[in-house]
């Protein structure tokens, strides 16, 4: 991924990135749908991304100018769109000392709260907190049949709403494992997997690794 991205293109399909990074919109603007929903940006947001994270980006006609911060492994944040006080500060520091720009963006961010544009923004945000939903009894409670929910979700977000739950679920796994002392099978179960090596399949095929190296590796962070 390049720092600087000049984008001319009307959309970018569905694609992953496996490093944490900051996408600082400096001109033009667009909408991300991924997994951590749908959010509208210009020039002046930043939009924060987790590792591991998958998502659609649709330009307006403008396109726009993007410039792309890693963030530092181990740091936590809250993904989403933020702004800070000092844009250009960020920017002219990155310039010299990456790091150093990020610890100022993480340190001065503010998070903006989620707008729901329509119901896909709304059971998005429903998986997100609860991938156990049922997603019949969503469609239930809100007027709307299987067929609508998996048209209509599939057209902004690029995949099926259970597709989406099970990565959603498998975020939640992945931190557990790393964050917590909890016993394996224990995540599992409390998440809805249907046993262990359904965890470990989900997670590994998110990440690239299993839950046992995600565990060790945590160790061994908390140990130095």
């Amino acid at each position: 991924m390049r720092m600087w991205q000049t984008i001319r293109s009307s959309i970018f399909s569905r694609h992953s990135h496996q490093h944490a990074y900051a996408a600082i919109v400096l001109s033009g603007g667009y909408e991300e749908a991924g997994d951590q929903g749908r959010f509208r940006v210009e020039a002046g947001d930043i939009v924060l991304h987790e590792r591991f994270e998958a998502h659609i980006n649709r330009f307006s006609d403008s396109g726009a100018v993007v410039f792309n911060l890693p963030l530092p492994v181990g740091r936590s944040f809250l993904p989403g769109v933020a702004n800070v006080p000092d844009l250009d500060s960020i920017i002219q520091t990155a310039e010299t000392d990456q790091a150093q720009a990020a610890g100022l963006l993480l340190s001065t961010a503010t998070a903006r709260k989620a707008v729901y544009a329509d119901w896909p923004d709304e059971l998005a945000a429903s998986l997100i907190q609860y991938p156990s939903l049922s997603l019949s009894r969503w469609g239930e409670m809100n007027g709307l049949t299987p067929w609508a929910i998996s048209r209509g979700f599939m057209q902004v977000f690029g995949l099926s709403p259970s597709a989406f739950r099970a990565r959603a679920r498998s975020r939640q796994a992945w931190k557990a494992i790393a964050s917590s002392e909890a016993p394996l099978v224990q995540i599992a179960t409390d998440l809805g997997f249907s046993d262990q090596p359904h965890m470990t399949r989900s997670v590994k095929r998110m990440t690239g690794v299993g839950p046992q190296a995600w565990r060790a590796a945590a160790n061994r962070f908390k140990t130095n």
